[in-house]
């Protein structure tokens, strides 16, 4: 084998799996088409699981700088256009279908955001600077990275993959499509991909433009669709509901991207440039498993929506931080293969639900009698301390949970960022995606299978240890040393 995986796709999500499994040792090769970075338009913030994500691998601090860059340019536009940003943390908590969520409205006493720890303050990312910080790291970790070099075929067999990328052809015992929504490891080894179909045309575009002083800032909601101008200068998103796009791959145009913001917003405006620009639909499909055989997908592969809500990157990034781990110790021989069963038992529940979150948001943004009377009523809820929360909670993914074993109230959720008494947190002891038994006053005895570390906490957490994942999973927590434990140790530890 030239390798043990090959990585169809070097984006976000490509990037965070090689770097999940070469920090475990595992071979790995990206093939990646582009020749660099692509810096068209795309996702500009991250959520709870992302940022801890990042953090629990040593990342936070070379993603703070880029937020703290991308913040620079928020308050300069503001500043620009004579209003004051909110204060940090307060007032724009995040948005529903176009309806803005005011963060002097969150409970931020509600239990699903506690002990966060500085993962809770990484959410202004952008895409560009999460794939720059992780092909950095993938380097480091001395994984290949072949840009220029697009999976054009492969073939299984009962050991391995034979990979072609243009004249190179190459070997690996796994492969993994993270090669996008029109994903070609997908479509050629046949992964059933059910769902909707497109109803809307949206876009997404940097531009320079001339008039563009008459548009509202952030989210509009208008008789003819939706516009967003910012939050960085000459952002702006349009989006029309009277079908999807003739032509979806033809290059976009100034002209179009200005019939579009004219349509949406009713302000003459005039694009007098064009930096970068994207098209988008809600085609919202998700493949009925994410593993056949020797080929695994994970990101838009697996399942395609609309962007509204700004879930994609971060499902993804939950897939490969999810597969990572489990499919390097089956390559390592430490785990069987039906390890990775878990990975799409545990990640189609969250997929589906992001798909219908995201058709939730084009119903209540269509300008039509039935659906003003909706969004109506669920602005009245958004005014509410406890609709607010509600959906900050779903859309920060503070309530994601796997279908665990165990009555312990933490087990399946993200581990706590524990504060311990010689100054560190929980995620500084989980860099090297080892996973964690954590014992905080149980004595337990040392287990090969996982690192153990005995600390005092800084305070008391109601528990007195607990068993975390490689992913940052809880596996079980408790008060007493049963046969749960054991049972945990052998399931994700054997």
């Amino acid at each position: 084998m030239d390798y043990d995986v090959i990585i169809a796709g070097g984006g976000p999500v490509g990037l965070m799996l090689a770097c999940e499994l070469g920090m475990h040792g595992v071979r790995v090769a990206v093939l990646e088409r582009l020749n660099e970075v692509d810096e068209t338009i795309k996702a500009g913030a991250i959520n709870t699981p992302t940022a801890e994500a990042f953090y629990r691998r040593g990342l936070h601090g070379r993603l703070a700088e880029a937020q703290e860059r991308t913040m620079a340019q928020f308050r300069a536009f503001m500043a620009g256009k004579g209003s004051t940003p909110p204060p940090k943390g307060k007032s724009f908590a995040g948005h529903f279908a176009a309806l803005w969520l005011l963060g002097e409205l969150v409970d931020e006493d509600d239990p699903d955001f506690a002990d966060r720890g500085p993962a809770a303050l990484l959410t202004g990312v952008r895409q560009q600077d999460i794939e720059h910080v992780l092909g950095a790291r993938a380097a480091e970790l001395g994984v290949d990275v072949l840009r220029g070099a697009e999976l054009t075929g492969f073939e299984t067999s009962a050991d391995g993959v034979t990979v072609e990328a243009g004249d190179r052809v190459l070997r690996s015992a796994w492969l993994v499509g993270c090669d996008g929504g029109r994903s070609a490891v997908r479509r050629i080894a046949g992964f059933d991909f059910p769902g909707t179909p497109p109803e809307i045309t949206g876009h997404q575009a940097l531009v320079t433009m001339e008039g563009g002083e008459e548009l509202g800032l952030g989210w509009n909601h208008t008789d003819t669709g939706i516009y967003v101008n910012g939050p960085v200068p000459g952002r702006i998103l349009t989006v029309e509901f009277d079908g999807p796009p003739e032509y979806r791959e033809a290059p976009v145009t100034a002209e179009e991207l200005q019939a579009s913001l004219r349509k949406a917003s009713g302000v003459d405006v005039t694009i007098t440039g064009v930096r970068s620009a994207t098209r988008f639909t809600d085609n919202a499909r998700q493949a009925t498993t994410y593993r056949l055989g020797r080929v695994l997908l994970a990101g838009d592969a697996a399942h395609v929506h609309s962007p509204f809500g700004g879930q994609g990157l971060n499902l993804g990034i939950g897939d490969a931080v999810n597969l990572g781990w489990k499919l390097a110790r089956v390559v390592k021989g430490s785990a069987p293969e039906s390890l990775l069963d878990t990975y799409t038992a545990e990640r189609h529940p969250i997929g589906a639900w992001v798909l219908d979150w995201t058709r939730a948001q084009v119903l209540l943004m269509r300008p039509d009698p039935k659906a003003r009377a909706m969004r109506a009523i669920v602005s009245d809820l958004v005014d509410t301390v406890t609709g607010t929360t509600y959906f900050v909670k779903k859309i920060s993914g503070v309530w994601q949970r796997y279908d665990l074993p165990g009555d312990h109230p933490l087990i399946g959720r993200s581990a706590p960022d524990l504060e311990l008494a010689d100054g560190t947190r929980v995620g500084d002891h989980l860099h090297a995606g080892q996973g964690l038994l954590l014992d905080l006053g149980l004595s337990l005895p040392a287990d090969p299978r996982v690192p153990l570390l005995k600390a005092e906490p800084a305070k008391d957490p109601g528990f007195l240890a607990m068993l975390i994942r490689p992913d940052g999973v809880v596996a079980w927590a408790g008060n007493d040393q049963d046969k749960a434990l054991d049972q945990a140790l052998e399931t994700w530890f054997q």
